[in-house]
């Protein structure tokens, strides 16, 4: 059920709810967006028999809330409606609730129990347990590459600004799923040139993502879809101009010769970014892997031949899962 919420709850985490009563289930819900109501809340409005509460047992699979925020304490309203035993699945490693929720039940009277199916548990939120563990995005490598392991064709200044497509429609469709289930995505410099990318979720139902270019120099025309202002983009650049073209445009400086990967992941921690999808260029996608920041990757493997051109990364691990997708191959590897 918390599943449902995949790409609409940034920043908050997924979460799903059940209660039960003698063994059946009367109440359910979850977090379906940002701002709206938690789980437990949609759980417990969505029991129609309310004097059932003080008998039954609500299970979450996060730590319930014990903070104010958009919305008040999900732990608080626990107690109000009289629940005295409450399964979790994992504890809440935020610093506004950390434990603070648990010990708000116990010392009301719940029985508690923490860590039921925890490994799943931490796995369903592995973005969320991500930015607030380790302060920075949970990241995803996705890149195409030709069977004979190329990422692109060589550009010259005849070549047109749009993608040498390698995968299949089908394959194109998923990464546009993938897209809408994560918070932001990353693009190089020559990625944003060759390709003139909106960076968009067209063929998925889903809120779009926060763009981020790396464009050290500012390369990239004013006139690319990139600065067109429809969607936040941030620009992460080693010199800031005066002022930005849209309220949507962003500019962040970082120093390029050290530490690249790593100055970026904390540009995009202060943007309260908890996931992205690093979707090129080579050199990009090399240096993440050099400087080993980077949890999953996704490689699509074509069924086409360039023969020459710009040679793909390379991950030195076995891929933990290959999908077929029609004349496709979807590589996954995890780095966790």
């Amino acid at each position: 059920m918390a599943k449902n919420g995949f790409g609409f709850t940034y920043p908050n985490p997924l979460v799903g709810s059940v209660i039960v009563f003698n063994n059946k289930i009367i109440g359910e819900g979850w977090h379906k967006k940002a701002g709206e109501p938690h789980a437990e809340v949609n759980a417990i409005n969505s029991v129609k028999d309310k004097s059932l509460l003080k008998q039954a047992t609500i299970y979450v699979n996060l730590e319930p809330c014990s903070h104010y925020g958009k919305t008040p304490p999900c732990a608080n309203l626990i107690v109000e409606n009289g629940i005295k035993k409450v399964v979790i699945g994992s504890m809440d490693s935020n610093s506004k609730v950390s434990g603070k929720g648990i010990l708000h039940l116990q010392n009301n009277g719940c029985d508690v129990i923490v860590g039921v199916l925890e490994q799943e548990c931490l796995n369903l939120n592995k973005r969320f347990f991500t930015f607030h563990n380790k302060k920075r995005p949970f990241i995803i490598l996705k890149w195409a590459e030709t069977q004979d392991g190329f990422i692109d064709k060589l550009r010259d200044s005849t070549s047109e600004n749009l993608p040498n497509w390698i995968s299949n429609a089908y394959s194109q469709q998923l990464v546009h799923k993938m897209r809408v289930e994560e918070q932001a995505i990353l693009v190089g410099t020559n990625t944003a040139l060759n390709d003139n990318p909106k960076l968009n979720a067209r063929n998925w139902f889903g809120l779009d993502l926060v763009r981020i270019v790396l464009d050290k120099s500012l390369k990239i025309p004013s006139h690319y879809n990139l600065l067109d202002g429809s969607l936040k983009t941030i620009f992460i650049t080693e010199k800031v101009p005066y002022k930005s073209l849209n309220e949507n445009t962003y500019f962040e400086q970082i120093d390029f010769n050290k530490n690249f990967a790593e100055q970026i992941c904390d540009v995009l921690y202060n943007h309260e970014i908890q996931s992205v999808i690093i979707e090129g260029g080579a050199q990009t996608l090399k240096t993440f892997i050099a400087e080993n920041l980077w949890d999953e990757a996704h490689v699509f493997v074509g069924n086409t031949k360039f023969e020459k051109g710009i040679k793909s990364p390379e991950l030195k691990k076995t891929p933990n899962e290959i999908r077929k997708i029609s004349d496709d191959a979807l590589k996954i590897y995890k780095n966790y």
